[in-house]
């Protein structure tokens, strides 16, 4: 009886493991995917990995923005600038937070500044919050985090 429980503990956290894997690789290729959207200037593309809910969140400037609509008109603004992020894609950290949540942390390089001015690179740290859909793993929330 003792091994079988054994064999049983053995199995629940291989598969566990393995769904974190499972979890932890597709959510670094939708975020590789939503990086390269986003430094193509790609408005279309983009839209296709946020959450389409208003609960959608992204902090920019210190300023929320709540839903999807609201986030795309907000990029097609900034995209109409200079507009690059450059993520230390060897550093990338995923959390899976609970079945079809996980949270994305990776330091960036990010390269900001409206039309007609000089762009200065900063760092940040940028986290991310993806949900599983029925349509695939989406954007809930972008929170960057300027740092020194």
């Amino acid at each position: 009886m003792k091994a079988s429980f054994a064999c049983s503990i053995a199995a629940i956290l291989f598969a566990a493991t393995a769904a974190h894997a499972g979890t932890e690789d597709e959510v670094k290729v939708q975020f590789g995917k939503f990086i390269a959207a986003q430094n193509a200037h790609d408005l279309k593309a983009v839209g296709e990995f946020l959450l389409n809910s208003p609960q959608f969140l992204w902090i920019t400037r210190n300023t929320p923005v709540w839903g999807r609509d609201a986030a795309l008109k907000r990029f097609e603004e900034n995209y109409k600038g200079t507009w690059l992020l450059e993520p230390k894609l060897e550093e990338i950290k995923v959390s899976e937070l609970s079945a079809g949540a996980a949270q994305l942390f990776v330091p960036a390089v990010f390269t900001i500044a409206p039309p007609g001015q000089t762009a200065q690179p900063r760092n940040f740290l940028l986290t991310q919050t993806y949900v599983r859909t029925a349509d695939g793993w989406r954007l809930a929330t972008i929170l960057p985090f300027p740092i020194p």
